[in-house]
């Protein structure tokens, strides 16, 4: 089977590593995805950013699409129901003159079954209407194939153009492989399937042998050419490994599987490399989050941002012995002060003497 951790290309674009973390609507921001590239992530997606709300000139997208500290590639997600607005809104990303606001790669979002995504005629819908999804990402990658030509955005070529379906509306409607080979047709540099349908939401249990039948599909329509990464289920270095083993995909997506554990890149890495690996001792996972904690205050103010990283804290805490007590605290946690003194407590957070400051 050869290397199961291994570089992949996304069109023009080469990755270091195949361990993704995926795009998760109020976990990835730049805060989260700083950690996770500490932690091993070889590259990492957006939340999701609304294509209408972009060409509309929302000030909120800007922070969404922010590049993170350490992030030296990095893929904006965009979610929209018209090709005319998604073919917008990719031109508005790729006119940007700031490094940190210009992303490597763009994705479609394919798969998102919430409802009011869905309503708009974006996310899984378009794994339901592959007519659709082929004029949407047409329309996407003839606008970065446009500000290349014009502008030379990209480098040596345009910047690819991804997608990320699922398996099918819901049990009656398994429509991947037509979702599939629209994204094929219409150009897209990569595919990413989540195995699961719009109807199971994130419930039930995503289906891999789906995935195997993507691979089988894509390789044999390009070549190879065009890679094929899975989403779904996966929690552990072993889940990873599995997928990687059962289904051949190119790369792996973490998605809740990296919550309260940004270093499970690393472990997998290590397995995949190894046979074994070494998970990190609770104080670095309490400092992992600190250090997100001190990111996102400077996104978003200290008060949001605590109350944000109660349920982070709350995911960095399982497994920690005493954790359930621990979780009683961290709820109540208001200020970076307040996380600080609790976890040096317990004894999950050092403090210098020189400096008196957390480290």
């Amino acid at each position: 089977m050869g290397n199961l951790f291994h570089e992949v290309s996304i069109g023009s674009v080469k990755i270091p590593g195949n361990l993704f973390l995926a795009p998760v609507a109020g976990y990835s921001d730049r805060a989260f995805r700083s950690v996770c590239y500490r932690g091993g992530a070889n590259f990492a997606y957006t939340e999701m950013v609304s294509a209408e709300a972009l060409t509309r000139g929302s000030d909120k997208t800007r922070l969404i699409m922010l590049r993170a500290p350490r992030e030296k590639q990095y893929a904006i997600q965009l979610f929209g129901g018209t090709p005319e607005v998604i073919g917008k809104a990719v031109e508005m990303v790729l006119s940007q003159k700031s490094h940190d606001l210009l992303p490597e790669v763009i994705d479609i979002n394919g798969g998102c079954p919430v409802p009011k995504i869905t309503k708009t005629g974006a996310g899984s819908v378009l794994t339901k209407e592959p007519e659709r999804l082929f004029r949407i990402v047409s329309a996407a990658v003839k606008a970065s194939k446009t500000m290349w030509d014009n502008c030379g955005v990209g480098g040596d070529a345009p910047v690819p153009i991804t997608i990320k379906i699922r398996s099918g509306w819901d049990a009656q409607t398994i429509t991947w492989k037509e979702a599939a080979e629209a994204a094929l047709a219409a150009g897209v540099a990569a595919i990413t399937l989540h195995g699961r349908t719009r109807a199971q939401g994130y419930e039930g249990k995503a289906d891999w042998g789906i995935l195997k039948d993507l691979v089988m599909l894509v390789k044999g329509k390009t070549a190879g050419k065009v890679p094929v990464f899975g989403s779904g289920d996966v929690f552990s270095p072993e889940d990873a490994k599995k997928m990687l083993e059962q289904t051949a995909c190119d790369g792996v997506m973490f998605a809740r599987g990296a919550m309260g554990n940004p270093f499970i890149f690393s472990e997998t890495r290590q397995l995949l490399e190894t046979g074994a690996y070494e998970e990190p001792d609770p104080v670095i996972r309490i400092a992992a989050g600190m250090e997100e904690l001190s990111c996102l205050i400077q996104d978003v103010g200290e008060e949001s941002a605590c109350k944000q990283m109660r349920k982070r804290f709350c995911a960095y805490s399982k497994g920690i012995p005493g954790g359930s007590e621990l979780r009683t605290l961290i709820v109540n946690a208001c200020t970076k002060d307040d996380y600080s003194a609790l976890f040096q407590k317990v004894g999950l957070l050092a403090l210098d003497k020189d400096t008196k400051e957390t480290v």
